[in-house]
């Protein structure tokens, strides 16, 4: 039935994506760098791995940081493998359908990354505020509610976003100036009046990336009153390490989603915005567990305790 929808709206059945660059060689120079960027994402399938194996990484803050691996991979898996196969195949088309479903699921993911950061930066003010009520307050119940709530806010908006973007009939061109289907590139290609669209864009990037982080900043005001309370040095930096760290994927996540989705269509630079859209779906995966994990001593303890390589240095 949705199917029918869309055909009756639109007479396009299926997109070109422009990608990078129509310079054959430029795109096989491409395609020999991002491999290494989508390979890398498999550190966030051992960061998960390693959390769920091992008990002592059983905590509120590594559950969130296994969540947002998770988010990550799938972040990369939905756009990565087409925007490879399109470097260096002819044919770069996407289906109508399979476009409107690579939104979906995009949006979706990178609603409840929003969030998910917000509910990190929660977290991390119950463990510094009130550390001795801190289990007792971010109990399993809570931390799975939360998640829950992520996920739905994830999905219910990211319907929305289709909903109003789908209504609009394509009639005319068919080439999408990105690698893959992003809700502002797929909207410049509409033959109809597309203010409403933006109005909506502006409304909801509000309430999901302003609201939640706006929790960000308050969170951390009371986190830094309480840490340069601690009377050690070396405690005072390892909690200060802590928040710089999340604090750093926030910026690199939501500065770039900002500029994309909250401003109107005409203001947007397609070139600007694939070079965004590029910064926090692929670099963003791939630097959040050098930033997050990999430097953490828990982390390193609980790999080299899998793979053995602790039993042998002790």
């Amino acid at each position: 039935m949705n199917y029918f929808f869309w055909e009756k709206h639109s007479s396009v059945s299926e997109f070109f994506l422009l990608g990078f660059s129509r310079d054959s060689k430029i795109n096989i120079i491409l395609f020999n760098i991002f491999p290494f960027l989508c390979l890398s994402t498999c550190r966030q399938g051992l960061i998960v791995t390693l959390i769920h194996l091992d008990s002592c990484l059983h905590t509120p803050m590594y559950f969130f940081l296994s969540v947002l691996s998770l988010l990550d991979m799938n972040y990369v898996t939905i756009t990565a493998p087409q925007m490879l196969v399109h470097l260096v195949c002819q044919k770069k088309t996407i289906s109508y359908i399979g476009c409107v479903m690579q939104m979906y699921i995009f949006l979706v993911l990178g609603i409840s990354e929003g969030w998910l950061f917000s509910v990190m930066a929660y977290d991390r003010y119950v463990a510094i505020c009130h550390p001795l009520r801190y289990k007792i307050i971010m109990s399993p119940w809570l931390c799975g509610a939360m998640v829950v709530f992520c996920g739905l806010w994830g999905v219910s908006c990211s319907l929305v976003y289709i909903v109003f973007t789908i209504r609009l009939p394509h009639c005319g061109p068919n080439e999408i100036n990105h690698f893959f289907c992003e809700v502002p590139a797929v909207l410049k290609l509409a033959c109809a009046d597309t203010s409403l669209n933006d109005q909506v864009d502006c409304i909801l990037g509000f309430i999901l990336l302003l609201v939640p982080l706006s929790f960000i900043p308050t969170y951390y005001i009371c986190i830094s009153a309480t840490i340069l309370r601690i009377p050690f040095t070396q405690s005072q930096l390892k909690a200060f390490s802590t928040c710089t760290s999340h604090i750093t994927v926030v910026t690199m996540f939501c500065e770039p989603a900002m500029s994309m989705y909250m401003k109107p269509g005409a203001d947007a630079s397609p070139e600007r915005d694939e070079k965004l859209a590029l910064f926090y779906n692929v670099f963003s995966a791939f630097l959040n567990p050098i930033i997050y994990s990999l430097r953490n001593k828990d982390v390193k303890r609980a790999f080299l305790k899998l793979t053995g390589w602790g039993r042998v240095s002790e």
